[in-house]
């Protein structure tokens, strides 16, 4: 089973884009992030066109998740993180998929630093982080995918010195990271690319994806039992350079039907991480 997360940076202006990329790589489940579009506006016809059946939460101009499926039919469980009722802000979805758990998110930017985006970030990572342990808690097999707006660590980021004052790499948000992996969750992309350079974004500015000067903040975490079943897990680098596309790649993992093995290199990398985020942290 193939799972992925792509940051569409507006789905109906890079619809063409997200159909070319659905077509080409075959995904079977997708979690698309800051769809800009009114619920109405979703293009659901496209998408089921396209062999995909989807739910989705809209908000006008910003923002807004959406979670496609070949592989069976899609039902939700929850959309919106609990925690704040009148937080008006599409950042949440979550759905059960032929026998997964998914929770597809968008969390926030917090740019500037300090100041209020800045500080509902780290409340909306809060209750983050609180969900996620209810979920571990329920012993199914659990995916969070989505764009965390978070660089983990100096390897995730191109020039992390120029990085020291955004709310992506600052010191609380990478903690808060830290804190969802020690709950139990696998960094499926780094645990197949240990002490790699491998990005996700590549800004739209200073020829940063020829430059390869990227960030990685678009992440998938597996519950223990689905990180039993990793097969692979990668970054669709080219559709960056497409015309017209986001400036976000689509990751994603490949699963075993049945548990593997667990491999010792997982294992082994998910206790380095952390032990390096803890020397960066403190």
């Amino acid at each position: 089973m193939k799972i992925a997360t792509y940051n569409v940076n507006g789905v109906n202006g890079r619809l063409p884009v997200l159909l070319r990329w659905l077509d080409e790589s075959q995904p079977d489940v997708v979690c698309l992030q800051e769809l800009k579009a009114p619920q109405e506006k979703f293009p659901e016809k496209a998408i089921r066109d396209a062999g995909y059946d989807a739910i989705w939460h809209g908000q006008k101009s910003w923002n807004g998740v959406a979670i496609l499926s070949r592989v069976g039919e899609i039902h939700e469980t929850r959309r919106g993180l609990p925690g704040d009722p009148d937080d008006s802000h599409s950042r949440y979805i979550e759905a059960a998929i032929n026998g997964i758990l998914i929770g597809g998110l968008y969390l926030p930017n917090g740019n500037p630093r300090p100041g209020p985006k800045f500080d509902y970030k780290l409340k909306w990572f809060e209750r983050l982080i609180e969900h996620a342990a209810e979920l571990l808690g329920s012993g199914l097999p659990v995916m969070l995918a989505g764009d965390f707006n978070v660089m983990p660590t100096d390897l995730d980021v191109y020039k992390p010195e120029r990085w020291l004052d955004d709310a992506l790499f600052a010191p609380e948000v990478r903690a808060g990271y830290f804190r969802l992996l020690d709950q139990g969750w696998t960094d499926a992309l780094r645990t197949m690319h240990p002490g790699e350079t491998i990005y996700t974004f590549f800004d739209y500015f200073r020829n940063a994806y020829a430059r390869n000067a990227g960030l990685r903040i678009d992440h998938l975490l597996l519950s223990p039992v689905l990180a039993d079943r990793l097969v692979d897990a990668q970054v669709d680098r080219d559709v960056r350079g497409w015309e017209k596309t986001s400036d976000h790649a689509p990751v994603w993992v490949e699963l075993a039907d049945k548990p593997k093995r667990r491999r010792k290199r997982a294992a082994a990398y998910s206790a380095t991480i952390t032990i390096s985020g803890a020397r960066q942290l403190g």
